[in-house]
């Protein structure tokens, strides 16, 4: 970048105007390595119970970072979506496949396969009371499921 740029860029940021006090916190704070910094921000988030999030241009940059490692701490967006995935069978598999065909458009023979195969999708992509209700179904059954 050009000085000239650099000047035009440093124009346009508005200074903001802080009392001593909290001058002398950004100073102390900006000598902070990232860790430091890491670990002062789930301290801060634990102690007053709140959230650090993105600026809104960020959200995007921060939403293609790897789990667990969202931008300093980060909330993930909460879910809309949910995968019904069948883990276990159980001991009552004939009751397991007749739920999973009642809540699919499968046919017995690939309700049968799906149900022998698990872990197994039994739904992808569907409203959380949707999933909820699907879970509930099949636990009653005896079989062992998970919302992703």
């Amino acid at each position: 970048m050009t000085e000239e740029k650099k000047e035009k860029t440093e124009e346009k940021k508005e200074k903001i105007e802080v009392s001593k006090k909290a001058q002398e916190i950004l100073d102390t704070v900006e000598t902070l390595s990232v860790l430091e910094l890491s670990n002062l921000v789930k301290a801060l988030e634990e102690k007053f119970g709140v959230t650090a999030s993105a600026p809104a241009g960020m959200q995007f940059a921060a939403g293609m970072m790897p789990q667990g490692g969202a931008a300093g701490g980060a909330p993930a967006e909460e879910k809309t979506t949910f995968d019904v995935v069948l883990t276990s069978v159980g001991s009552q598999k004939i009751q397991v496949i007749k739920e999973v065909r009642a809540v699919t458009t499968l046919g017995l023979k690939e309700a049968k396969d799906l149900v022998e195969g698990a872990p197994k999708t039994v739904k992808e992509a569907i409203a959380k009371e949707e999933a909820d209700k699907i879970k509930a179904q099949l636990e009653a059954v005896g079989a062992k499921v998970e919302l992703k």
